[in-house]
C-alpha cells in the first residue's frame, strides 16, 4: 500500500510539473513501455523512437490522467495508439508510394532532377541553422543521436549522465525543434 501512495505522490508532482517526479516515473515505466513497443515493432530504433515519444505525450498530457486507472495502463493506451498512427501512416505512405510507382516507371532511374536536389539542400541547411538555435544541451544530444547516429546508451557514456536523462534531454530537443520547424513550415 505504501508503494501505491508513493506512486501516487509521484504522479500528482509531476502533474505539477515537477521534472523529478517525470524523470522517476520514466525510469519505473520505461523498460514496461519499451517492452510494449518493441513487440509490436520488432525494430529497436523504432522501439525506441516510440517509447520516447509515448513519454513526451504522456507527460504533455498528464494532467488528464485518471486515477480511477493504472498509470502503466494508461501510459500503454499512449504507446498503442501512437504505435496505429504510426502504422497508418506508413501504410499511406507505401500506397503513395505503390501509386506513385505506376507513373514513375516512365521516368528513367537515372534520370536526376536537380530542383528536387536544391530543395532538398535548402531543407537540410534550414534544419541544420534551426539546429544551431537550439541549447547548447539540447544541440549535442539532436547532433549525437541523427548526426553521429549514437544509441541513447553511447550518448550517456559520451555526455557523462544516466540513459534516462538523456532520453528526457532527446525527447525535449527533438519537441523545440518540431515547434521551430513548424513556425516555418518545413
Amino acid at each position: 500500500m505504501a508503494k501505491t501512495a508513493a506512486l501516487d505522490e509521484k504522479i500528482a508532482l509531476a502533474q505539477r510539473g515537477d521534472q523529478h517526479a517525470f524523470r522517476y516515473l520514466l525510469e519505473l515505466y520505461w523498460n514496461d513501455v519499451f517492452g510494449f513497443m518493441l513487440q509490436r515493432t520488432q525494430n529497436d530504433n523504432e522501439a525506441e523512437d516510440l517509447t520516447i515519444r509515448c513519454f513526451g505525450k504522456a507527460f504533455e498530457k498528464i494532467t488528464t490522467y485518471n486515477a480511477e486507472y493504472g498509470f502503466k495502463t494508461w501510459l500503454t493506451t499512449i504507446a498503442k495508439n501512437l504505435h496505429i498512427d504510426q502504422t497508418r501512416r506508413k501504410s499511406i505512405a507505401t500506397l503513395r508510394t505503390e501509386a506513385g510507382q505506376d507513373v514513375a516507371q516512365n521516368i528513367p532511374d537515372n534520370a536526376p532532377h536537380p530542383e528536387d536536389d536544391l530543395i532538398r539542400k535548402q531543407r537540410l541547411e534550414t534544419l541544420l541553422n534551426n539546429i544551431k538555435t537550439l541549447k547548447p544541451h539540447y544541440r549535442e544530444v539532436i547532433q549525437l543521436k541523427y548526426l553521429q547516429e549514437l544509441s541513447i546508451k553511447q550518448m550517456a557514456i559520451k555526455l557523462e549522465s544516466s540513459e534516462s536523462t538523456v532520453k528526457v534531454k532527446l525527447m525535449r530537443a527533438r519537441k523545440l525543434l518540431a515547434e521551430i520547424l513548424a513556425t516555418q513550415n518545413i
